[in-house]
């Protein structure tokens, strides 16, 4: 129903992107939020647990090699709230009139010191089953292969479910030992797993995948001191190991983030991710424009515009205008800004992979 005869596995067919060489059609990627992702399986005559069947009609030419946690229970249950037993984190079921979401909530490291910050509980690597890694990389052999997700290396956001958004900032700006000290507990530990993960399958994955939240829809979230002090040496550290393996990195920015790709570049970064159009600086020309040729783009059609609010045709109509702007020269992966939202209509997500499938060929 949506896609055509290919001459390309996916994993050539990415590989061959992130080089920004010629590849038989544009890559494409998917996420949803589960409601959206339960009506299009229904839709698709789809049971609700065949992510595998979904990915395989609409497409996607992504897979991600990850390992479960199976160490105990860190953190006890609270009435009223879902608590994360690995970490603590708090959230709360927010309905809303197309489905609902578990917000982040309560915050329990807002006021805490540095004392307090080194007592709370946390996994170590050792937490995590790395047996079956081989197996999957196996099993989903002729797809791109990525380590880690947009939460990977995630500062800010990270600190946020713990602290809250207005202490994090002031965490930054004045350096505060006790906001400092949670940041690099756990991106110790997306560091350590991520190693122990690449020291098993590095030579059989495609790239790493993280992400760090850097702007607001109109303007940067931190000042370019702050970036540099805080994100970039903690970031880098990622980047150089990946390049230890030979791996490319891509980076999932939400908002306007393009003031930071400069410094990226330099770091050795080679993808970016989200790329909402509708945030200041990150619209898909000016991208093109200042970053094709040096940066991978992955993303551009936004979850929050046409896709949720307009039709089936407006849908193929962005989709079209962003293709022919992002294919030229290679370098570009078609997908959502983010997962799709609850209040996505059915058919206009369908609408955004066929015309993916149809217009996205060289």
């Amino acid at each position: 129903m949506i896609r055509q005869k290919e001459a390309m596995t996916p994993k050539e067919r990415v590989k061959a992107t992130f080089a920004y060489q010629t590849t038989d059609r544009v890559p494409v990627n998917y996420h949803a939020n589960r409601g959206i992702d339960n009506r299009l399986k229904a839709y698709l005559g789809l049971k609700p647990e065949d992510d595998e069947g979904l990915l395989d009609i609409l497409g996607v030419d992504f897979r991600g090699i990850g390992v479960p946690y199976k160490g105990p229970h860190l953190h006890d249950e609270i009435p009223g709230r879902k608590v994360d037993p690995e970490w603590g984190i708090r959230t709360r079921w927010i309905e809303h009139s197309k489905g609902g979401y578990w917000d982040f909530c309560d915050f329990p490291l807002k006021d805490a010191d540095e004392s307090a910050v080194a007592a709370w509980p946390m996994p170590s690597a050792d937490d995590y089953d790395y047996s079956d890694l081989e197996e999957e990389c196996r099993r989903y052999e002729k797809y791109a292969l990525h380590v880690g997700n947009p939460g990977l290396g995630c500062i800010i956001n990270t600190a946020v479910f713990f602290r809250g958004m207005e202490q994090v900032f002031v965490d930054l700006a004045i350096d505060d030992a006790a906001g400092l000290l949670l940041i690099d507990r756990f991106m110790d530990l997306h560091f350590e797993r991520v190693y122990r993960i690449l020291d098993k399958i590095g030579k059989k994955v495609d790239f790493v995948w993280m992400g760090e939240d850097l702007g607001t829809q109109i303007a940067p979230m931190i000042s370019m001191e702050i970036f540099q002090k805080h994100i970039r040496p903690r970031h880098q550290r990622f980047i150089d190991l990946a390049k230890a393996y030979d791996l490319p990195v891509m980076l999932h920015t939400c908002g306007s983030s393009s003031w930071t790709y400069e410094d990226y570049i330099e770091m050795g970064l080679k993808a970016v991710d989200t790329l909402q159009p509708e945030a200041k600086n990150m619209g898909p020309q000016y991208l093109k424009d200042h970053f094709g040729g040096r940066l991978v783009f992955h993303g551009c059609i936004s979850t929050t515009g046409t896709l949720s609010f307009g039709t089936p045709e407006q849908v193929a109509g962005e989709v079209k205008e962003t293709l022919g702007i992002m294919m030229p020269g290679g370098g570009y992966c078609l997908a959502p800004t983010h997962s799709l939202q609850d209040n996505t209509p059915v058919e206009n997500v369908i609408e955004m992979y066929k015309t993916a499938h149809r217009f996205g060929r060289y």
